[in-house]
């Protein structure tokens, strides 16, 4: 079904809204890199496979290499589960070979298994604070958070701790329901060096993929963050 024949009016609004008033807002802009960063993330947390799709193309040609476009969907399942990020790599791979891009990228992993759960507390330490050091003893999950979704993730090459962050940050205000975590890494963040404008900017981009009540609650977790 084209769009821009059933529904051409509202095209014109949504597109002039999201391509034009919302990436040149005076003071809301992003450089393209994160700004799609941003979008892929958020779409993935808020299960727009379609817009995904038409969006990806255009995130890989401003700046988003397939190394960080795998890396993004990757890092998602530990946010969304497999089971709603297993389309978004789906998708992934479908734009990539039809742009002739050869699969598997190459291997990003930096842990073992014998050191994973390490690592992963350093990264958590790195990002949150020292009292991060003794978090993981508080339960399995907390261990598997420390050793499955840092150390398996966010110690990979190919993004960095604050471009990590930012994407977390994502698929949470995304998904609606985790305001304690977005609070979290809105924290996070800002010891990352993503400090509060930073991240306005990125929900202020985001606004016409995951609407406004969204974005208000995650601007509310940011200035709670900041407080």
């Amino acid at each position: 079904m084209n769009l821009y024949e059933t529904d051409k009016e509202f095209m014109e609004i949504f597109e002039r809204f999201a391509f034009e008033e919302v990436v040149h807002e005076e003071g809301q802009e992003l450089e393209d890199q994160t700004r799609y960063m941003a979008i892929l993330a958020v779409l993935i947390g808020c299960q727009g496979q379609e817009v995904f799709r038409m969006m990806l193309p255009k995130a890989m040609e401003n700046g988003i290499t397939p190394v960080m476009v795998k890396e993004i969907v990757y890092q998602a399942a530990d946010y969304v589960g497999f089971g709603r990020m297993l389309p978004f790599l789906e998708i992934a791979n479908e734009v990539m070979e039809e742009k002739g891009i050869e699969l598997p990228v190459e291997h990003r992993g930096t842990t073992t298994e014998e050191n994973r759960l390490e690592k992963g507390v350093q990264a958590q330490v790195d990002i949150f604070g020292e009292h991060m050091k003794e978090a993981w003893k508080a339960g399995h999950i907390n261990k598997w958070l420390a050793a499955n979704c840092f150390g398996d993730y966010y110690t990979r090459n190919g993004l960095d701790l604050a471009q990590r962050e930012l994407i977390t940050f994502c698929f949470l205000i995304a998904q609606g329901g985790c305001e304690p975590q977005a609070i979290a890494h809105s924290k996070g963040n800002m010891n990352m060096g993503n400090d509060k404008e930073f991240l306005i900017k990125v929900v202020s981009q985001c606004v016409p993929y995951i609407g406004y009540p969204r974005s208000l609650n995650a601007i509310s977790c940011i200035e709670k963050a900041a407080e």
